[in-house]
């Protein structure tokens, strides 16, 4: 079985969304995920028991909401396979700029930088290093919006990590044209670069 990685963030329950999405508490299901990486703004105790229902290894990082959470950390790096990965909420940061992300996770020293606070899912590679922001897990409005238009998808991810090699597998629910609801999911692999180990003579 695979050892799956939940990454997960900006819930924001009760105070801008009532729940985690029925169609994806479906997916998740204990006995799948080995551990789970929550980048803040968990914000009451129901959702922090649910997630340690579905892995009881539960990481997690203080987001600007989690006022009473004092002990948290404000970032923290795991390790799987050889692919190191840090995780933050993102008020920390001063923008989410790629050479400022590429800062941070150089910092830290990891191959792969997940980031929250926007509640948007954002994926892609800079600088051989890899770039996730899982979004905002129950489409909880943020105050920052770019335009009345402008709707918060529910999204999360998860992490298939073997070697070297990353599988990134994000949810999204999407209304269609009627307003029903599905659940879309991409798939994106990430490498991390091998240095060469000696040149030839």
């Amino acid at each position: 079985m695979a050892f799956l990685i939940l990454v997960i963030g900006d819930l924001h329950i009760p105070d801008r969304a009532l729940d985690i999405p029925a169609k994806f508490k479906k997916l998740l299901a204990p006995g799948k995920i080995a551990q789970t990486l929550c980048l803040g703004n968990l914000t009451d105790k129901a959702t922090y028991e649910y997630l340690r229902t579905m892995a009881p290894d539960l990481k997690i990082v203080k987001g600007r909401m989690d006022v009473e959470a004092t002990s948290l950390p404000l970032t923290q790096v795991v390790t799987h396979g050889s692919v190191r990965i840090g995780f933050l909420e993102g008020f920390t940061l001063v923008s989410n700029e790629p050479d400022l992300l590429l800062a941070e996770a150089n910092r830290l020293d990891v191959d792969v930088l997940c980031w929250g606070g926007t509640h948007r899912f954002e994926c892609f590679e800079y600088m051989d290093k890899f770039f996730v922001n899982p979004g905002s897990a129950t489409g909880a409005f943020t105050a920052n919006w770019a335009g009345e238009d402008d709707e918060v998808v529910p999204s999360f991810c998860l992490m298939d990590v073997q070697g070297i090699s990353l599988t990134l597998y994000v949810y999204q629910l999407r209304k269609d044209a009627n307003g029903v609801e599905n659940v879309a999911v991409e798939k994106v692999t990430y490498t991390k670069p091998v240095e060469p180990t000696g040149a030839p003579q």
